[in-house]
């Protein structure tokens, strides 16, 4: 009988301590306007210019710009909700009327169109960006009396990055870019001095954690051979902008390599 008890007392408080922590994450025991959510089902355009802003549907707001990607939306009492972190204070909220605070603090007037407008969003798919083809380099350096060959090649791979932007809208949306995997080799005649393929991940502790999440491995350059070597630079870079970090790789002739970041 005391066995039965202290059990049941435990599953209270493992109960009671689920809810407790239940209400303390997410949106702090906020519950989720279903009402609001569906008058925003629709496609929306914007009151002055009657561009299409985004299409509503279900859970997930799509924009006519296929670069940008799908993301879940809800609202809780006067704020809107969009993917992850972007939040909207919203002004004015009827069926066919939505205004609301864009990330910049303008504000956003939106009507809702008709059947029409839903055409453009059938047979969009959201393209994922690759910043390059493939790209081979064959450099030939001759230093001190002897031949060597540097092969570099730029492979996209499949893996994604998402890049968060400010659309021309005010909204926070997210651009999905494939990473790069680059392949170095160097030869010195038919002899290999050194094989190897660098990828994004090795860089994650040179340099800075928010710009690392949304950045790719975007090329490798040939720079100069000295005494110490072969040396390469590497940039690490946030698609569809000019920031960037240059890593420099020293390889020695007996295949060994150093590292270190130049400049952003």
């Amino acid at each position: 009988m005391k066995n039965r008890c202290g059990l049941i007392l435990v599953s209270v408080c493992v109960l009671a301590a689920l809810m407790a922590c239940g209400q303390r994450s997410g949106d702090a025991g906020l519950k989720e306007s279903k009402e609001a959510k569906q008058l925003l089902q629709g496609v929306w355009s914007d009151e002055d210019t009657e561009d299409i802003v985004f299409q509503m549907r279900g859970d997930s707001v799509y924009y006519p710009d296929t670069t940008s990607a799908p993301a879940y939306f809800r609202v809780y009492n006067d704020t809107l909700y969009i993917g992850s972190s972007a939040r909207y204070h919203i002004e004015k909220h009827t069926e066919h009327v939505l205004w609301f605070k864009s990330a910049s603090g303008e504000l956003v007037k939106l009507v809702k169109g008709g059947e029409d407008d839903k055409e453009l969003f059938k047979q969009s798919k959201t393209k994922i960006l690759t910043l390059a083809e493939v790209l081979k380099k064959d450099t030939v350096v001759n230093y001190e009396g002897e031949r060597y060959h540097l092969y570099i090649a730029v492979n996209p791979t499949k893996y994604k990055v998402v890049r968060h932007t400010i659309n021309d809208d005010g909204l926070d949306v997210e651009n999905v870019y494939y990473d790069n995997i680059i392949h170095l080799s160097i030869f010195k005649g038919a002899q290999q001095l050194f094989s190897r393929d660098f990828r994004k991940q090795q860089y994650q502790q040179r340099v800075p954690a928010q710009f690392y999440q949304q950045a790719v491995l975007n090329n490798m350059e040939y720079e100069s051979t000295d005494s110490k070597g072969f040396h390469v630079n590497v940039s690490v870079c946030t698609p569809g902008d000019a920031s960037c970090y240059l890593i420099e790789h020293v390889i020695s002739f007996d295949g060994q390599m150093t590292t270190q970041l130049l400049e952003y």
